[in-house]
């Protein structure tokens, strides 16, 4: 008997997107996007896997000229983030990004977990507290900050700032997470923390990781997908494409002959 496939959070159809200018940077992917998985997105530099990214929180949509073509389907509601009359606002607060290099806001420890949660509406300072914890806590910081709140947050360490993005992150209880390449500004100490806790992070949310690194693709990921030039070459489990992948392009550039 088969074993069950995961539920799918989201899904990439037929999915293409132009820079200003007209550069085409995505071309027709069609990828899934399982629910509570890691699935990393791999390939060299410029294949097309950041931007493939951004496109699920509409980061794009802040620079003018951009231009998505095809759907990115969120279930269980079957709802196109990528329509014009959906709020990429919105979008934002299901789909929450942590960034490469940490970029926690010129406020205190508090203010930055809260930020997100104030945009939403939030004004119960009691219900506030709560959820600032919470996230902290998930992000595994809590009790290196807990007596630090009204810090500025620049005092952290690297580690500490990205695990303080990523209560940041957590703190609007997005159905998914995105992490661009989030431990290559890190120390290999920190970076096996963030590693750790993307691995716990799972059991309640769903991720999507882009990363340079195949062994951290190996390491943390469910299912892996090979990007070049703008074209998805290869998805799978992530244990199958790196021991027997179906495509020799996919093969040669995971043991390194290309890339």
């Amino acid at each position: 008997m088969q074993p069950t496939e995961t539920p799918i959070k989201a899904e990439a159809r037929n999915l293409s997107f132009y820079y200003n200018g007209g550069h085409k940077a995505l071309k027709g992917i069609n990828l899934p996007v399982h629910e509570k998985k890691i699935t990393a997105l791999i390939g060299p530099s410029g294949c097309g896997k950041s931007t493939f990214l951004r496109c699920f929180n509409r980061m794009h949509d802040l620079y003018p000229g951009n231009q998505y073509e095809g759907e990115i389907v969120m279930h269980p509601d079957n709802t196109n983030i990528l329509q014009k009359a959906v709020d990429p606002i919105e979008v934002r607060m299901r789909i929450s990004m942590v960034f490469q290099k940490p970029n926690p806001f010129p406020k205190s420890i508090y203010e930055n977990v809260a930020y997100g949660l104030r945009v939403r509406g939030e004004t119960n300072k009691r219900d506030m507290d709560n959820k600032v914890e919470e996230a902290l806590r998930g992000a595994a910081i809590w009790n290196e900050v807990k007596d630090r709140l009204h810090e500025v947050a620049f005092n952290l360490s690297g580690g500490q700032q990205q695990r303080l993005c990523i209560a940041r992150a957590l703190a609007t209880d997005p159905e998914i997470m995105l992490f661009d390449e989030p431990t290559s500004a890190l120390d290999p100490i920190a970076t096996a923390s963030i590693e750790e806790l993307m691995s716990e992070l799972k059991n309640k949310v769903t991720i999507l990781v882009v990363t340079h690194n195949m062994q951290q693709a190996a390491r943390v990921s469910d299912y892996t997908a090979y990007m070049y030039l703008g074209e998805l070459i290869e998805f799978g489990n992530t244990d199958t494409m790196f021991t027997k992948p179906s495509r020799r392009e996919t093969e040669d550039y995971i043991t390194g002959k290309f890339g």
